[in-house]
């Protein structure tokens, strides 16, 4: 189990785990945190899971195609923008914080 630190778009700060094998996203969805739509189910086709590396992550591997088409389509994409449902637990790091991206 890893832990990471997800900022709500209110500002609220809430600790999340997940096995190594698990995705951000379905970390995230299993705690109950309800911003984060992930309505494709991790997917990688709708970007409702829009996330902002904040600190940790830095040995991510970068977004592959499919990914960077669909960060494309946001008006809040940022160099710290990735997809939650792209991003495995055991890539992000032991002290890992991510905000929750505004919704478009």
């Amino acid at each position: 189990m890893a832990t990471i630190e997800v900022i709500t778009r209110d500002g609220d700060r809430i600790e999340v785990e997940g096995a190594a094998d698990v995705s951000v996203m379905e970390a995230i969805r299993d705690a109950g945190v309800d911003e984060l739509l992930a309505m494709c189910g991790g997917c990688c086709s709708c970007a409702t899971c829009h996330v902002y590396i904040e600190a940790g992550g830095e040995d991510l591997p970068p977004p592959g195609p499919d990914e960077d088409d669909l960060l494309d389509s946001s008006a809040y994409r940022t160099d710290r923008s990735r997809l939650a449902c792209q991003l495995a637990i055991r890539d992000m790091g032991t002290s890992c914080r991510i905000r929750i991206a505004p919704e478009d």
